[in-house]
């Protein structure tokens, strides 16, 4: 059931994200007066499709291989490598026959379709499903941050008020969390009425990939909230229950999302002191540890939300802004995971992923925030990786009409389909890449 529930996730988000592509191109050659003789989700590849019909000059279809969609823009040397009508003189209604920035209005259309579908996915999300967030401002006249294992490590330390990021001042506190910090960045720090810089390596996100990213900094001490207690173990007969949060071990706060772990398991054959917080108020427990260093719990790491924080709640303007903000920080972290891919620093085989491996981000449970969650941020991908030179997807073809705009040179329709087969052999082998690494990873796990 559950690779039926990921594989339908897949399907409708690609559904989504294909058909609002392919509507952006085919609305702006209809809106120059451009012949669009096919509107397909999917390809029907050899001839083969699951459904179509004709209205107009447009045959509208669902083809068979779940890869993309496409629609076919009369007189354009496209994927289709359908050539027999460029033979004849350009005709009015042709995409050749308009002029460049014409064409080029049409290429970029199926990405600013993506890049704005992601913002308003995005916007929708914080909206509807996050509903508030903490200023940052709260903390700074607060008691600032808790900095966590990682967050120690680079040098932060509790109490600290971080007013900016990279010279910009942060309005909200996940802000902090951010790819734009974990990728790299200066931190201003208030502390102890200084201020400082702390600086954050650009490979920073790998460790809190690893860790997660509640493992960096909080703003409250962490708590493990129980999700399941083992029939049978010691934790059962201590009588710790499913939803007890765990918010200190042998009377000292937790520093990380490892420091359960890490205490514990020193702790074999011996005894622990944990204090609860059950029904509004903090309980102290005393559990057993096994010759494993375990006490029979399954829990989630979160930071104790302090009471005397205001969460502000999202309104249709600061969503869409900080959504907008979001959305372009997706496309951001995609451009530079893709540079560090080029320059070595990330192996291509942990980096890119195919169908299979998106539909295990999806994962096995319909959870419609973390449904829209990812499709948001595969709509900016998408947008980001069709605006890549490579001959076939948008990018390749914006580059081609800007070269005709530049040097008033207009390439003939023979080097096209050459570079149109130049690049359909480079993305098919990506996509066997993709596909072949999934399978292998699947393998392997």
């Amino acid at each position: 059931m559950q690779g039926l529930i990921m594989a339908a996730q897949l399907i409708l988000g690609l559904s989504i994200l294909v058909t609002l592509h392919e509507l952006g191109h085919f609305l702006a050659a209809r809106a120059f007066g451009i012949k669009v003789e096919k509107f397909y989700l999917f390809f029907d590849a050899w001839g083969f499709k699951l459904f179509s019909y004709k209205k107009g000059d447009t045959e509208y279809g669902i083809g068979w291989l779940p890869f993309g969609g496409y629609v076919k823009i009369a007189g354009m040397v496209d994927e289709s490598m359908d050539t027999d009508q460029l033979a004849s003189p350009p005709q009015p209604w042709e995409f050749r026959s308009k002029p460049a920035w014409q064409r080029l209005i049409v290429m970029v259309a199926g990405v600013t379709m993506n890049a704005i579908l992601g913002i308003i996915i995005f916007s929708f999300t914080l909206l509807h499903y996050k509903k508030e967030y903490l200023p940052n401002d709260q903390l700074i006249q607060g008691n600032g941050i808790y900095a966590y294992t990682l967050g120690k490590e680079i040098g932060l330390q509790d109490g600290d008020k971080i007013l900016a990021i990279d010279g910009k001042p942060i309005e909200r506190f996940e802000d902090v969390l951010s790819s734009r910090v974990l990728f790299g960045a200066s931190l201003s720090v208030s502390r102890n009425n200084q201020t400082l810089e702390v600086e954050v390596p650009d490979n920073f996100y790998r460790k809190v990939s690893a860790a997660g990213r509640w493992n960096f900094i909080g703003y409250g001490p962490l708590q493990f909230e129980i999700g399941k207690v083992m029939p049978g173990e010691p934790a059962e007969k201590a009588g710790i229950l499913a939803g007890d949060k765990i918010v200190a071990i042998n009377g000292e706060k937790i520093a990380g999302s490892d420091d359960l772990v890490s205490k514990v398991s020193k702790l074999k054959n011996k005894e622990v002191i944990l204090t609860l917080f059950r029904n509004n108020q903090n309980i102290t427990v005393t559990s057993t540890v096994t010759d494993k260093g375990t006490i029979g719990i399954a829990y989630d790491a979160s930071p104790v939300k302090n009471s005397g924080y205001t969460m502000q709640p999202y309104t249709f303007g600061s969503a869409l802004a900080f959504g907008t903000s979001d959305a372009i920080e997706a496309l951001v972290s995609n451009a530079k995971g893709l540079g560090k891919i080029f320059t070595g620093e990330e192996k291509a085989t942990d980096s890119v992923q195919g169908p299979i491996g998106i539909a295990t981000i999806y994962g096995g449970v319909w959870d419609w925030a973390r449904f829209w969650a990812i499709t948001g941020l595969l709509s900016m991908v998408l947008a980001f990786m069709n605006m890549l030179p490579i001959p076939a997807l948008d990018g390749g073809h914006v580059v081609f009409l800007i070269i005709e705009s530049v040097f008033r040179v207009k390439l003939s329709d023979k080097v096209m389909e050459r570079a149109q087969v130049v690049g359909m052999v480079i993305l098919l082998s990506l996509l066997i890449f993709a596909v072949g690494n999934d399978v292998w990873k699947h393998i392997l796990n």
